[in-house]
């Protein structure tokens, strides 16, 4: 039974606790999912690309449709060219969403490298105190795109959907660990009671 505030409010713990079946489940679920979308990263890269290009082509419309609906608007043309920006883009993802995912992935590895050797150079720079944490994710950044920026074009195929994978089964995970570790404390509450 979930434990109440003299107010009669719940706490933030009850309400995680009341679900922690669904959390376990939902944990179980995102995992298992994240496994498969790791061992098909091609697909999941594939379908990651074009659930984007479709994102962009339905803001692209909808900002197209705006642009034409505030016609008095002093700023409609670059509102209706933005439209049709999203709406190329979104277009040139889904048509080609494995081409797209290989240059994104360049884009990517690129961004690993220089966001890591900013971190890098930060910390004797700024004089980061306690900054071995800071060093290690910059190392870890750099290392993470150098090594996809040596396997490009071949790692454009896989890299999205491998991350897109392994997101799911962290996330999963830890929505298993919460729900299990609300397990615990309710049998402890419950066996408190009984004593």
């Amino acid at each position: 039974m979930a434990s109440h505030s003299p107010a009669g409010a719940c706490t933030p713990v009850d309400e995680p606790r009341q679900h922690r079946g669904w959390l376990i489940g939902l944990g179980l679920g995102l995992t298992v999912l994240g496994l498969l979308a790791i061992g098909a990263s091609v697909a999941t890269t594939a379908v990651s690309i074009a659930f984007v290009g479709g994102l962009l082509i339905v803001g692209g419309l909808a900002q197209v449709v705006h642009a034409f609906s505030a016609s008095r608007w002093s700023g409609v043309v670059l509102s209706l060219l933005a439209g049709v920006l999203y709406v190329v883009v979104g277009g040139l993802l889904l048509a080609r969403p494995l081409e797209s995912a290989v240059m994104l992935t360049l884009l990517l590895a690129a961004f690993f490298m220089v966001g890591g050797l900013f971190r890098i150079l930060a910390v004797p720079v700024l004089q980061v105190p306690d900054g071995g944490w800071v060093l290690a994710s910059g190392i870890v950044s750099f290392l993470l795109g150098a090594a996809i920026w040596a396997q490009w074009p071949v790692s454009g195929l896989w890299v999205i959907g491998a991350y897109v994978g392994v997101e799911m089964v962290v996330y999963g995970v830890s929505l298993l660990m919460l729900g299990v570790a609300l397990r615990r404390v309710d049998r402890a509450v419950e066996r408190r009671r009984a004593a």
